[in-house]
């Protein structure tokens, strides 16, 4: 081991909306660094005194005055000692899904701007964070065919079109509607209330709850939730 050993340990967070049929990404752009004019995904260096996951949300509020319940660690990206030209540091990248539209969006002390994107109209990032984005992106569509986590982009309650276009826009392909609808309630997870949604143009259409506690209870009997979309 060398004894000049001098590597920082940073995180990055990659928070994923979902508004009007469009997949979005938060971006900042760093108020200090030599990357200050790139929009970049939210991070920072981890304290000493803070696990990952307390600096991921740290940072997340520093720069976006965002809060993020839930992360999911994604991958650490270190390979290319050069990532960052100030130092050797690796990165520990989190995702997280969640109702943009609930979110008050807005640069904090760390950051000059914060700002959703469309997730086809992201600009060249700072340093690495492209690559990330793409793995992030990767992971989303694989966790859709094993894991109901569309959910956590769309409201409470929703249009059974809304669940078919989030799935459609993610994978960025269409996808059989009638088989989609007939598996998602197959499950028994998604569940139909009295409530019909508040656009005054064609037939009024029920919208659709998603139960989590069933789909709890199920995962404790060993349920394997599965959607192929080939």
């Amino acid at each position: 081991m060398s004894e000049n050993q001098n590597i920082k340990v940073a995180v990055d967070a990659i928070v994923f909306g979902y508004q009007n049929n469009q997949l979005y990404v938060l971006l900042i752009q760093q108020k200090f660094g030599t990357k200050d004019s790139y929009w970049a995904l939210p991070g920072g260096l981890v304290q000493n005194d803070e696990s990952l996951e307390d600096a991921v949300k740290r940072e997340l509020k520093e720069e976006t005055n965002i809060s993020v319940n839930y992360f999911e660690q994604l991958f650490t990206f270190g390979d290319d000692v050069f990532r960052d030209p100030r130092n050797r540091v690796i990165s520990v990248a989190y995702f997280a899904l969640v109702d943009s539209s609930k979110l008050n969006v807005k640069a904090d002390s760390d950051a000059e701007n914060a700002q959703w994107f469309k997730i086809d109209e992201v600009p060249a990032l700072a340093f690495d964070h492209t690559i990330i984005l793409g793995k992030a992106m990767e992971r989303l569509k694989a966790k859709l065919t094993y894991e109901p986590i569309g959910f956590d982009l769309l409201p409470k309650v929703f249009l059974f079109s809304e669940l078919e276009n989030l799935y459609c826009t993610i994978l960025e392909k269409e996808i059989d509607r009638r088989n989609f609808r007939k598996k998602i309630l197959s499950f028994e997870i998604v569940e139909e209330t009295d409530h019909f949604s508040p656009l005054k143009s064609g037939r009024p259409a029920k919208l659709f709850k998603f139960n989590k506690q069933k789909y709890n209870a199920l995962l404790d009997k060993g349920f394997h939730f599965e959607i192929k979309f080939a």
